[in-house]
């Protein structure tokens, strides 16, 4: 840590709820997708995935500024040349998401959104095999995208020297006093807490 730098608060609140309710919703109805007798529990779990992934794209417009979209989401270009500096001697660092994330980001709301809607679907028994076996399959897909997350979270740790899941914890990095963010909006986290209780409720009934 230089004499410029410090200890700021760069993710707010809903962003960090959102993340660990998302994972948890998504390891939860993983788990449960091929048991009748926590059917409820499954139907509930996805309803949470959908609850966040709703959210994360409205808070993703009007969210703090490393949560906006306009700030870390990019073309393939600015990830592939991220991707490039990693080999190289000085590695592109960013305070936010940096551009390859933010594509793994991208895809786990859409992937969400969508196996949730086939899930529900399959839950009200409309579509026949379709809609079970498209939910199944982007399940696996967000599965997928998951592991290749999860590896970039542990290739950017290492890289950059600094403990990204423990950031999303804490919400807190090491950086210029100019860039952090001023609040970590609890009401908003409040808000994110009711809504997606409620979705999951009305989704499993």
């Amino acid at each position: 840590m230089t004499a410029t730098e410090r200890n700021i608060l760069v993710w707010d609140l809903p962003v960090r709820l959102g993340h660990w309710l998302m994972a948890g919703g998504f390891a939860l109805a993983w788990l449960t997708g091929d048991s009748e007798e926590w059917r409820l529990v499954h139907v509930a779990a996805g309803g949470t995935v959908v609850g966040v992934a709703l959210f994360r794209l409205l808070w993703g417009l009007v969210g703090t500024r490393y949560a906006r979209f306009a700030d870390f989401v990019r073309g393939p270009h600015a990830a592939i040349a991220y991707l490039k500096s990693l080999l190289g001697p000085r590695p592109a660092h960013c305070v936010g998401h940096n551009p390859a994330g933010a594509w793994a980001i991208v895809l786990l709301l859409a992937l969400g959104l969508l196996t949730g809607a086939a899930g529900w679907l399959t839950y009200q028994e409309i579509g026949g095999e379709l809609f079970e076996e498209l939910h199944e399959g982007l399940a696996s897909t967000m599965l997928a995208v998951v592991v290749v997350h999860l590896v970039g979270v542990a290739v950017g740790s290492l890289v950059h020297r600094e403990n990204l899941p423990r950031t999303m914890i804490t919400g807190r990095k090491i950086g210029a006093t100019r860039d952090a963010i001023i609040g970590a909006r609890p009401l908003a986290a409040m808000v994110l807490l009711g809504w997606v209780g409620a979705l999951a409720w009305l989704l499993s009934r």
